[in-house]
């Protein structure tokens, strides 16, 4: 007879009945002692930590990635040195929608990556797009507002969307990438993942270099169409999610081949444009891309909760050899995201099993709920300290004098370059990357999306923001407004393109 293990409640101890409280007589009250039914309650109500207020609706999987190319050349970061397999985190996932919300809305796509490294962990948390719609996080919080729900209905609000995309003209870029067909990936499997941001790798000589992450699909990229997308959220909301557990429980594990661009450290200062700009590409042209490895997908978690749900990612988890960029949005992330993760999860979130990094910790952390790690009783808790503490390692941190300390580039940085318009990318992307079907679904797309906008200033606004990006494009789409029944007047405000702040 196979043995049954007791329940018991969460002190260990064994239970009476899972069926039936504690009451006075068959019908009477039941009594505060019962102290597993408080528990039970107690711990039901307490069962969810708060949504993630970006990217609430995701999901990932356990695998590894493999270096099978040699770029020590531009970093010395352990999990990029030739031959090393490093177990690895992904979650994909949805921008402005509810934990609840259907996979395939139009929307970026999330793609946050943590390496269990031997040197700490590795946090890269980027989307399935290379750019992004702002270039400084003062912005942000204003931008996802804007994406969410009106205060008084709970309606997201095609006004309050291109109000705010018409008067930041930074967001051309993105909002093609948005509204063109990878806006909607037929699965996480079939898209690309960017970093999208501009890193900083240094290799073991101490030279810097500048770097951008792609990470290419070799599933091949396929995206749904308009229609498809809109029946699956009716059919099936969680269509990525069990894409892709299906397909890893059935042995087919997803790869991903990571290419590089690599940017020596001394061209950002008179590059044509600013390259720590978020809504700016790389031309590969300038900068080809350089295969690194393959990350694989092959475990999907055992519990979504603690494996998925209270994993954090932040792009404040450098390793040696990597680290930031003058880019501003990444400047902000790096205190947002790490921030968000104390909030919502626990000031001691790294200590969870999906959180906690392979290698050794040795930190002057202390205390806060749910602490449980702890360092031993005689090790000092306060730096500096002569009594055999850990001791900060300039050298194994692989510091080697950082950007900040560079005059030349924080001013390269903040100065106009030639070609730091905002639409000049957007219209390229539109003119040379799409082609002609691609062109006739983008301008269905805007239509429908533009044509939902009720106030006709900001309608008209929208239309002088396609124009910006490309004059045929902004006269097709007043044409097709017109013909759906929502003109735009003549003597309507536009905006016109803006230099960068």
């Amino acid at each position: 007879m196979t043995h049954v293990p007791p329940t018991t409640n969460n002190a260990g101890a064994p239970v009476a009945s899972d069926a039936h409280s504690l009451a006075v007589g068959a019908d009477g009250p039941i009594v505060l002692h019962d102290h597993y039914l408080v528990e039970k309650l107690a711990q039901f109500n307490r069962e969810r930590v708060p949504e993630r207020v970006v990217h609430a609706k995701g999901g990932g999987a356990f695998g590894t990635f493999t270096v099978t190319h040699d770029v020590s050349a531009y970093t010395r970061a352990a999990l990029f040195q030739p031959g090393t397999t490093t177990d690895m985190l992904a979650r994909f996932s949805s921008v402005a929608g509810e934990h609840g919300s259907p996979d395939t809305w139009r929307d970026p796509r999330g793609f946050a990556l943590k390496f269990y490294t031997s040197e700490g962990n590795y946090d890269l948390v980027g989307n399935n797009t290379p750019v992004f719609f702002l270039r400084d996080g003062i912005k942000f919080p204003d931008f996802i507002r804007s994406q969410k729900r009106l205060p008084g209905s709970n309606l997201r609000d095609n006004d309050m969307q291109w109000d705010f995309w018409s008067l930041s003209p930074e967001s051309a870029h993105q909002v093609t990438w948005l509204m063109g067909d990878r806006g909607l990936p037929r699965s996480w499997r079939t898209m690309d993942g960017f970093g999208s941001h501009t890193y900083q790798w240094v290799n073991a000589a101490g030279e810097r270099f500048w770097v951008k992450y792609h990470f290419q699909t070799q599933q091949g990229i396929d995206n749904l169409t308009a229609d498809e997308a809109a029946q699956l959220a009716g059919s099936d909301a969680d269509h990525h999610i069990r894409d892709l557990h299906e397909h890893i429980a059935d042995g087919q594990f997803p790869r991903w081949t990571l290419r590089v661009q690599v940017m020596p450290y001394e061209d950002a200062k008179s590059y044509r444009f600013n390259p720590f700009d978020l809504t700016k590409v790389w031309p590969h042209a300038d900068y080809p891309l350089i295969e690194v490895g393959v990350m694989e997908l092959n475990r999907n978690p055992e519990n979504y909760f603690a494996q998925i749900e209270q994993a954090t990612f932040a792009p404040s988890s450098f390793v040696p050899g990597i680290g930031p960029s003058p880019d501003k949005m990444l400047l902000a992330r790096i205190f947002s995201y790490a921030d968000a993760h104390r909030y919502r999860v626990g000031t001691n979130h790294a200590q969870l099993p999906v959180n906690a990094p392979q290698a050794p910790v040795h930190s002057y952390s202390k205390d806060g709920a749910a602490r449980y790690d702890f360092a031993p009783a005689d090790r000092p808790v306060y730096a500096p300290n002569s009594l055999g503490g850990p001791a900060a390692d300039p050298a194994r941190a692989g510091e080697s004098g950082g950007w900040e300390s560079d005059g030349e580039m924080v001013r390269a940085a903040a100065t106009p370059h030639p070609e730091d318009d905002d639409w000049g990318q957007a219209g390229t992307l539109y003119r040379e990357v799409f082609d002609d079907a691609a062109r006739a679904r983008f301008l269905e797309t805007i239509t429908g999306h533009v044509g939902g906008v009720k106030s006709d200033v900001i309608r008209a606004r929208a239309v002088q923001y396609w124009t910006n990006v490309d004059a045929g494009l902004g006269a097709a789409l007043a044409a097709a407004l017109a013909a759906a029944g929502a003109p735009v007047e003549a003597g309507e405000p536009g905006t016109a393109s803006v230099p960068v702040a």
